[in-house]
């Protein structure tokens, strides 16, 4: 058994090829980015999970259901409401089932895994915690919300700091921990080690349970570019470099290996640095990491 520890854009297109090389695996997920819009709970890291292990990603964006509409979307926006995020029919679906599942007293976890249940997902998607957590981006313009700053504010304002709100008292589910321990490895996928991963790690017991087991990172930059998203940003900001060193550093006494791409190998005295290309174009490329990620287990 394999931990995945994962945000919602960069890991997510790793699990897409590791999900055809090797079934049994778990994925952890962040929820310090889920946010209520228009009566439901909107878990934008989660559903990416879901919707790419059920085959159903819309792969040009890495978030929603191929191939959805916005009617009801554009419907609300004519009658004076601006969700603010772009919500498809279909994704509105999941969000609607999860918020009934909540309304009813279940938990986000036991939501989520039922959520897993209806798409036909063999392996479990567990929210980092079912405890409210928020991420805050402090920017030059006052202090907003992380899906305010990077969908609203299309990440343009500069950011002083980030905090996560309520991540001290955040405590895993069972669910979190049982697969931490089962788990003979964790992998970190390349998600923004900051706002997708630091929420995972920043939950007290997941850090210690993770110390007693082989931890394996994939870089989220090349050279000092991200994959994707705002990572860059937010690691300048709380004193990284924005580059694979500045990963290890942020990851130090977590990691065991980190996986960066070719020429962008280094010294580090606190993990191993393997090179290898670690671009993800398509689901071969996905594949092949994953296989490099395996034999490095």
């Amino acid at each position: 058994m394999i931990t995945f520890l994962s945000g919602g854009t960069g890991t997510p297109k790793l699990l897409a090829g590791f999900k055809e090389i090797h079934e049994s695996f778990s994925v952890i997920v962040n929820t310090a980015e889920d946010v209520w819009v228009s009566g439901n709970k909107i878990c934008p890291d989660i559903d990416s999970v879901i919707y790419t292990l059920a085959g159903i990603i819309d792969e040009e964006k890495w978030w929603g259901v191929r191939g959805d509409t916005f009617k009801t979307h554009f419907r609300l926006k004519s009658l004076g409401i601006d969700e603010g995020l772009m919500i498809g029919d279909l994704d509105r679906a999941t969000h609607i089932f999860r918020s009934e599942l909540l309304r009813k007293g279940l938990s986000l976890t036991e939501a989520t895994l039922r959520l897993c249940k209806a798409f036909e997902i063999r392996q479990k998607v567990i929210p980092m915690t079912d405890d409210e957590v928020s991420t805050k981006v402090i920017t030059s313009e006052g202090e907003m919300h992380f899906q305010e700053f990077w969908v609203i504010r299309k990440g343009e304002p500069e950011v002083v700091d980030v905090r996560i709100d309520g991540i001290g008292n955040a405590k895993p589910s069972d669910e979190a921990i049982k697969a931490i321990e089962m788990s003979e490895a964790a992998i970190i996928g390349p998600s923004n080690p900051v706002t997708s991963i630091g929420p995972i790690i920043g939950i007290r017991r997941i850090r210690e349970l993770l110390t007693g087991k082989k931890v394996i990172a994939v870089s989220p930059f090349i050279g000092d570019r991200p994959f994707s998203g705002p990572a860059g940003k937010f690691m300048r900001a709380l004193g990284f470099s924005p580059s694979p060193e500045g990963v290890a550093e942020f990851y130090r006494d977590i990691i065991d290996i980190l996986v960066v791409h070719n020429g962008d190998g280094f010294e580090s005295d606190s993990c191993r640095v393997v090179e290898t290309d670690i671009k993800i174009r398509n689901k071969k490329d996905a594949e092949r990491l994953s296989k490099t990620i395996l034999e490095l287990l």
